[in-house]
């Protein structure tokens, strides 16, 4: 690795393939473990979570305990390298090939950005995974770098904030950091992900949406066949659920806010859920989404992975496609690691809806139940409400909520209370200082938070 692909490791943020840690301690041998159980990847060492270069000595007393960390692992694991560059120390590691590996604190695998504890059922799914390889991950002969869209990187890169620029001549690398570049061939990830024209090389791989008259797919009024890369399968998606399903809107303070009938928040978790567990091996199939006068229906080729079943649902979290799950949650599309199905959940209830139904055969289903005095066309709405009309309050909201009782509260903390992301409440807090809703008093760490009103 040279000062180049450090830069563009520490723009891009953790991931599947990168930790961050801000001093070494013995405790990494929990990230050894979890990057050889599933893709690879580095460990670098003197750099904060929010990617703030603090700095990291190498010395050969840490390099030799790195090293013995990795072989007392079980089975031992070859650390790649270990190099000093510029000040901040950086460890390599391969993806193993005799998965599962443990360390004394047990079995971990990566999952988005955080190294995570597994269960049995968990390990014993690395053991079929380990003689399957996932689609994801096959070399694409045919897809070359030339047929790879630096306008779709540069949409990739603005909803994951990051400010750094790919270009032709670090293409390469930029795609290799993100685990879609390995043995000099680029994967079916990245076809999906970035292919200037997905048609040529995974061409079954789009997702119908279609809006219908009634409640069965007798009478379809509005279709569209989104045949493109996945984000834009996502974007499309949402868009259409927007168009078709009735809104209303309410001022608050000065802004204008939509509420749609179904939260957007649970349709959105829905349709992230089908792209990053969908079977793309599964010829002449694709995700649906189907709106109907009682409900939306959201659809995915390929049933549960392999380790989940419908009793342990929304309470272990399996992906299917690590690669594509990890390059969403940069996207800040999937917030919390397994959190999807209760999040939809909790989206569907503070709303006053039934909660969604998740109906799993060859393909999993996800089914959200319209308010029918809100929903039905041509059915009189005068005087109805629903939880949503009740008011249910906005992350923003709830962040000064909190904020009025524990003024010392931090965004780490926050986290944790709203179940989204700390980049996330960074967003949201960034809003609330522009409009002088809150102020900070004093330093980052030992100061608080003033509500203005």
């Amino acid at each position: 690795m040279n000062n180049e692909q450090l830069k563009l490791l520490i723009a891009e943020g953790e991931g599947l393939t990168v930790e961050f840690k801000e001093k070494y301690t013995s405790k990494i041998d929990k990230d050894i473990v979890a990057l050889a159980n599933t893709k690879g990847g580095f460990i670098v060492l003197g750099v904060s979570d929010e990617g703030k270069v603090i700095g990291e000595k190498l010395t050969n007393q840490m390099k030799a305990d790195i090293s013995t960390l990795a072989r007392n692992c079980d089975p031992h694991i070859t650390i790649g390298k270990i190099s000093q560059i510029e000040n901040v120390v950086v460890i390599e590691i391969f993806e193993g090939d005799e998965k599962p590996y443990s360390c004394s604190s047990g079995y971990f695998r990566r999952l988005d950005a955080v190294s995570q504890k597994m269960s049995q059922k968990e390990v014993r799914t690395i053991f079929r995974e380990t003689v399957d390889s996932a689609f994801e991950d096959l070399p694409r002969k045919d897809f070359t770098l030339g047929d790879v869209s630096l306008a779709k990187i540069k949409a990739f890169l603005h909803e994951s904030e990051t400010s750094y620029k790919v270009t032709k001549a670090n293409l390469m690398p930029f795609l290799a950091s993100v685990g879609l570049y390995k043995n000099s061939k680029l994967n079916n990830a990245g076809a999906l992900m970035f292919a200037d024209d997905i048609n040529r090389f995974i061409p079954y791989s789009e997702t119908i949406l279609g809006a219908f008259k009634g409640t069965s797919k007798t009478h379809i009024y509005d279709r569209k066949d989104v045949r493109d890369d996945l984000f834009t399968q996502f974007s499309e998606s949402i868009a259409f659920l927007k168009k078709h399903l009735n809104v209303r809107s309410e001022i608050r303070e000065i802004d204008r806010h939509d509420i749609y009938e179904i939260p957007i928040d649970a349709l959105r978790e829905a349709v992230v859920n089908a792209i990053i567990h969908r079977d793309y091996s599964m010829r002449g199939t694709n995700i649906s989404v189907n709106v109907f006068d009682d409900r939306v229906e959201i659809v995915n080729p390929g049933g549960l992975p392999a380790g989940l079943t419908k009793e342990n649902l929304g309470k272990e979290s399996i992906r299917r496609n690590l690669i594509i799950a990890d390059l969403f949650h940069r996207m800040h599309k999937v917030e919390r690691i397994g959190s999807g199905i209760g999040r939809m959940r909790k989206f569907m209830s503070q709303s006053g809806l039934k909660e969604p139904v998740f109906e799993i055969d060859t393909f999993f289903r996800a089914i959200f139940y319209r308010n029918p005095e809100y929903a039905l066309k041509g059915k009189s709405r005068k005087g109805s409400q629903t939880g949503s009309q009740r008011g249910s309050q906005t992350s923003s909201q709830r962040i000064v909520a909190i904020m009025r009782e524990k003024s010392a509260i931090t965004i780490e903390e926050l986290a944790r209370d709203l179940q989204i992301s700390p980049r996330a409440i960074k967003k949201h807090i960034k809003s609330l200082r522009e409009q002088g809703i809150i102020k900070r008093i004093g330093p980052d760490f030992g100061g608080h938070w003033e509500v203005q009103n």
